[in-house]
């Protein structure tokens, strides 16, 4: 099954609905599978005292509250609306986090085919509990978190209604930009293994080989921040790739799905055509008469590999020749 390539616009429309369609369209010209916003109502979701990221601060006007950042990243009903639209009209399927239970439902009640938690809310029984209630595909990041706290967050969906099969678990670290050291890549692997369940890879560092090796180790699911400037304000923008680095990363991850192969080894197609070349046979190094005994001094291995193989070497010391043989010709028994 090919790997899902999600382009996280997230609130880089920055509140302006013609700034999100521009998104979409990147999103589609980068070949990515789904476009993702952000879905949230600001009183609800953090509280008039609540700090900011310190890559919020950095990215956005240090006085601003939190809630009053997010009052301006919102995107109304109708802009929802207006984006479902528009991503039909693309072929790419609108896809969006809710970050409160009244955006969950709003979502819901819009006909959206899956669910994604962000990491903040693995902690959160009640948002959880909805989410499982659905029971619909969820894709569930998990930076900040544990394994106890992942295999908590997946039990009570589980119980709520959604099966583990449903869910696919995304590796995160929330830090914007994520430094490499901190990116811990193969905990990934850690849990698929220890929780039986399909994983992906929700990339936060620069550039675009850290998502690219994530498919090499298993992924089936990644989501990377889209932007079409870098230098654009708001809170997400430096972390993001720009169009063309997004379309790199969609063919460097659509190569490497072709060169994980079925894991059976054997001559390829294209390459079959090689061995005549590149391998061996036994050849007379210097002229033999009928009668004499092959040796290790009178015969050697040399390319092409259309005679005899050197893999047989024991079999052809010692026997004789049956007729003479000028040096390099082929040996024949």
């Amino acid at each position: 099954m090919s790997v899902l390539i999600i382009a996280e616009a997230g609130v880089n429309h920055n509140g302006d609905i013609e700034l999100a369609k521009k998104l979409v369209d990147a999103a589609v010209n980068a070949g990515a599978d789904l476009v993702k916003f952000q879905t949230f109502n600001a009183e609800q979701l953090a509280t008039r005292n609540a700090p900011k990221a310190n890559y919020q601060t950095l990215t956005t006007d240090e006085s601003q509250s939190q809630l009053a950042m997010l009052r301006q990243l919102e995107l109304t009903k109708e802009m929802h609306k207006t984006l479902i639209a528009f991503c039909d009209s693309r072929h790419i399927e609108f896809f969006s986090t809710g970050f409160d239970i009244e955006s969950l439902n709003y979502l819901a009640s819009l006909g959206t085919k899956r669910f994604k938690i962000p990491s903040g809310e693995i902690t959160n029984l009640p948002y959880l509990r909805i989410v499982g209630s659905y029971g619909k595909s969820v894709i569930l990041s998990t930076g900040m978190s544990t394994l106890g706290e992942i295999e908590s967050a997946l039990h009570e969906m589980e119980k709520a209604g959604t099966q583990r099969t449903q869910i696919t678990v995304l590796h995160c670290n929330t830090e914007y930009p994520t430094p490499m050291y901190d990116v811990n890549l193969r905990a990934m692997c850690t849990i698929r293994d220890a929780l039986g369940v399909a994983v992906g890879y929700s990339d936060h560092t620069p550039g675009i080989e850290v998502p690219v090796a994530a498919v090499a180790l298993g992924a089936t699911v990644i989501e990377k921040h889209l932007t079409l400037d870098r230098n654009l304000p708001g809170p997400d923008h430096k972390a993001s790739l720009e169009p063309d680095e997004f379309a790199a990363m969609v063919r460097s991850i659509r190569n490497i799905e072709q060169a994980m192969g079925d894991s059976i080894k054997r001559p390829s197609s294209s390459e079959a055509k090689n061995k005549l070349i590149a391998r061996k046979s036994l050849v007379a190094a210097k002229p033999i008469r009928a009668g004499d005994q092959f040796t290790a001094e009178n015969i050697t291995a040399k390319r092409p590999a259309s005679g005899i193989s050197p893999m047989r070497w024991d079999e052809v010391i010692g026997r004789v020749a049956m007729r003479d043989f000028a040096a390099d010709e082929l040996i024949s028994l």
